[in-house]
């Protein structure tokens, strides 16, 4: 059996607060009132003087409790009726007469003076929940709040159109009903597939919890993937476009001017003595142009069309001093590290060592400084360093950027061949100034053991 439970405990009755003033005060009046009663009933009195008077003091008495009464509860309402307007919203009421020096007055006073800061956090909130609104409307990306039962409670602009029906129809449904409850579920940033009825693709899910009202809800975020690939791909084309441009361009002019100035040299008769001379110096000057043009191409090419690493194992000493006796120009200091042989594709470390190493010596030669070249190893990694002492970095984000350079003859394509090179086998290239000291230091960091 079951037990049953307890039967409910009665509420003891209890006199209201005023009540509790108006007896206390009725009984302290008591034994005045009994001892003219009494003063009146043992005196030589006539009965009639004796009800008389006991009558106005018993009034008295009565009058007083409730006067008393009075002024004990009523500035308590008062104040009670202050705080309930204060939570409600309203500050437009406040206590009058309120006197710093009496108790009753110093809290009417304080109630006065919350009005102010309770009325500026009240509009604080009001305008940063507008703010917050306008913020979710203009935004072009659906936004979505859920709380905790699974019913959508907030959607903006974008969300309207990405599940093609009016915020009045959505609000108060079930997110599963209205094609969000994969949303809903598993990893909270993730990119899913989806289709909606506004769009369908590849989305950005972005999930993350909040309170409002202090219930705990859900904000569901989803940005179309595929636009900001597209925004992305369009950028990355045109910064293709416009060095490719630029460095057509600069080929092309000079042979496009020379060419006219042959032909013109052509057409003259009788021709000048050194006419040869010219022809062969302009014919010339139209293949190195067109050499140059030639090799900035095969440059691109070999960046765009990068292949996997074939991996073997590779001796870093070995590999290091293979390339620090390619340069001719300046003695190349190595210092080595601990012996390690790392699986790597060598012919692809090669070229990445070779135009790393190309750019300290050309840094070096304008200040007339060295290279190092030294490694180590930090867990499963190989970290190699090259330092110079060079002039240092130039103050520029562009160091990586396809065809950028800071070289009167350089192309802008050995950086970011050997940074390809690094993240084909799982590094990472990055260049820095020295804190010891002037020049730069270029890390190459690739794992040891590579799959």
């Amino acid at each position: 059996m079951t037990p049953s439970a307890p039967p409910p405990r009665r509420r003891r009755w209890r006199p209201s607060y005023d009540a509790r003033v108006a007896a206390l005060v009725l009984a302290g009046g008591l034994p005045a009132v009994l001892t003219v009663f009494i003063l009146l009933i043992l005196g030589d009195y006539s009965e009639r003087l004796v009800w008389t008077v006991g009558g106005l003091v018993v009034f008295a008495w009565i009058v007083a409790a409730v006067a008393v009464r009075t002024r004990v509860v009523r500035p308590l309402q008062t104040l009670a009726n202050l705080l309930a307007a204060l939570r409600e919203g309203d500050y437009s009421i406040r206590a009058r007469g309120a006197d710093l020096d009496d108790p009753l007055g110093l809290a009417f006073a304080e109630v006065n003076a919350l009005r102010e800061p309770l009325r500026a956090q009240r509009l604080g909130a009001v305008e940063a929940v507008a703010l917050l609104q306008r913020v979710m409307a203009e935004v072009d990306v659906a936004m979505f709040a859920v709380d905790s039962t699974g019913v959508l409670r907030l959607v903006n602009r974008a969300g309207e159109r990405l599940l093609g029906r009016p915020a009045d129809e959505l609000l108060g449904q079930r997110a599963s009903d209205v094609g969000l409850g994969e949303c809903l579920a598993g990893e909270p940033r993730r990119v899913l597939e989806a289709s909606f009825p506004g769009d369908d693709g590849r989305w950005e899910l972005r999930r993350s919890g909040f309170r409002q009202g202090g219930m705990p809800m859900q904000l569901v975020v989803l940005s179309d993937v595929r636009r900001m690939l597209r925004e992305e791909e369009r950028r990355a084309w045109q910064r293709v476009v416009r060095v490719l441009s630029h460095e057509i361009n600069n080929s092309l002019a000079p042979i496009q001017s020379l060419a006219g100035s042959l032909r013109t040299l052509l057409s003259r008769t009788p021709r000048p003595a050194d006419a040869e001379e010219d022809l062969e110096r302009g014919l010339a000057v139209i293949g190195g142009r067109a050499e140059s043009l030639g090799r900035f191409m095969r440059n691109y090419a070999s960046m765009a069309k990068l292949p996997s690493p074939v991996l073997a194992p590779v001796p870093v000493s070995e590999w290091v001093e293979r390339v620090v006796q390619l340069e001719k120009r300046l003695a190349v200091r190595v210092r080595p590290g601990p012996p390690l042989t790392i699986t790597a594709d060598g012919d692809q470390l090669d070229q990445l060592l070779i135009n790393v190493v190309r750019n300290a010596v050309d840094a070096s030669t304008e200040t007339g400084g060295g290279v190092e070249v030294t490694w180590e190893r930090r867990n499963d990694t190989l970290v190699l360093s090259v330092l110079d002492e060079g002039p240092g970095l130039p103050p520029t984000a562009n160091l990586f950027t396809p065809f950028f350079t800071t070289k009167r003859n350089g192309t802008g394509i050995g950086l970011v061949l050997s940074r390809q090179i690094a993240e084909g086998h799982g590094g990472t290239l990055t260049l820095e100034n020295r804190s010891d000291s002037r020049g730069c230091v270029a890390r190459v960091r690739v794992p040891i053991n590579y799959n």
